[in-house]
């Protein structure tokens, strides 16, 4: 069993209040446009008309060289945490996304990286965590990189 982890709630509302994002910045206050939107807590997108965050996302506990940094959006209002089954609503708006595995250093385990149509998430992510090699795994945009959301064993 798996599942499809959003950013915590404590970041999100630390955020939400004026906290500093992973470049040691606020965030961006801006409206959704309702496309392309993705917030990474509730990992539904943000509907057109309503406010979000725009910052800088580090999904790494340790500042290392495969701790990636990059874009991310959050609902500017609170919303409730993503807990459901499957993969997220997020994760259904593109054809394609990236998929790593990384291990317990959150390093980046060679070989576990491919590009996966988005009907085959859940499959790739379980078979990934198969490996013991592998603590946990990143679904990314495929054609941006930006980081969408952890895979964790359930």
């Amino acid at each position: 069993m798996i599942r499809f982890t959003p950013i915590p709630t404590a970041a999100a509302e630390a955020l939400r209040q004026g906290g500093l994002d992973a470049n040691g910045q606020p965030a961006e206050r801006a409206l959704s446009d309702g496309d392309g939107n993705p917030c990474r807590h509730c990992l539904c997108d943000i509907p057109a008309g309503r406010e979000m965050l725009i910052l800088a996302w580090r999904p790494f506990a340790t500042v290392q060289p495969y701790a990636e940094v990059g874009p991310v959006f959050l609902c500017a209002e609170a919303c409730a945490r993503w807990a459901g089954a499957g993969p997220p609503p997020i994760l259904a708006t593109s054809p394609r996304y990236l998929m790593r595995g990384y291990g317990t250093d959150e390093r980046i385990v060679y070989g576990s990286g491919e590009s996966v149509a988005a009907d085959k998430l859940e499959a790739a992510a379980a078979a990934r965590l198969a490996d013991p090699a592998i603590a946990f795994v990143h679904v990314r945009s495929a054609t941006n990189n930006c980081f969408q959301c952890r895979v964790d064993r359930a």
